[in-house]
């Protein structure tokens, strides 16, 4: 009887990891795509790539069978985001960010209407800190804006919130089993924290409470970016 691959081996992309494609180009992302191969399945397409060819390379990897989360963090008056949310409806992307705003996040909840794209409002970026939201004129601490904005995105009707790791929890316990909570600033032990200023694991992101997590530059510039992806989905498992 031949003998059991190695665990690892036998581990295939997880949907609940999302790998950004941080690059300036098309041809860089999909070139990183293609290195990945199998071991991932969800892609980030966020504002660099959006200056240049985000909305063809969306459609491109939709029609690889990849899903795709639009990090545009739209943010303009009210009609603008829906009729933005309403043209990218019907791209078959699956979700879309847009600032946690209660007029921009009820108007992006409309213009998406029956369709499937998933509205995610991002409530306090990761790379900020107490002292960061103070220079900015906020005098609530920043996991007090998370918890102010998670309550105006469900009565928005969002489906999601983005959080960091240490709100994943809060966000659970206020949005439920079914709200989406998408946690930038992951970076496992072995990884740099680069500029995340409120960084965890994958494991303690998704014991927290995060129904996904994104992690870029510990998968992205690895050597042997499939090996690191798969290092991150192994470290996922645990979780359940």
């Amino acid at each position: 009887m031949a003998a059991a691959a190695p665990a690892q081996t036998r581990l295939r992309a997880d949907p609940r990891l999302i790998v950004p494609l941080d690059v300036p180009t098309a041809d860089e992302a999909r070139a990183l795509v293609e290195a990945l191969g199998d071991t991932v399945g969800f892609y980030k397409v966020g504002l660099e790539l959006f200056a240049s060819d985000g909305m063809a390379l969306a459609r491109e990897l939709k029609g690889q069978g990849k899903q795709v989360f639009l990090d545009w963090k739209l943010h303009d008056i009210g009609t603008t985001v829906q009729r933005a949310a309403a043209a990218l409806a019907g791209s078959g992307c699956d979700f879309l960010t847009v600032h946690g705003e209660p007029q921009v996040m009820a108007s992006a909840v409309r213009g998406r209407g029956a369709s499937g794209l998933k509205i995610l409002a991002v409530t306090v970026l990761t790379s900020l800190t107490d002292e960061d939201l103070q220079d900015m004129g906020y005098a609530e601490t920043a996991r007090a804006l998370v918890e102010r904005r998670i309550h105006q995105a469900i009565a928005a009707g969002c489906d999601g919130v983005v959080a960091s790791p240490h709100e994943a929890a809060l966000a659970r316990s206020l949005g439920g089993r079914d709200f989406l909570v998408v946690t930038p600033g992951v970076r496992p032990d072995w990884a740099a924290k680069n500029d995340q200023a409120r960084a965890a694991t994958p494991l303690e992101a998704l014991k927290a409470g995060a129904s996904h997590i994104v992690c870029g530059r510990p998968i992205t510039a690895a050597n042997d970016p499939q090996g690191a992806a798969l290092r991150v989905a192994a470290e996922m498992s645990q979780a359940g």
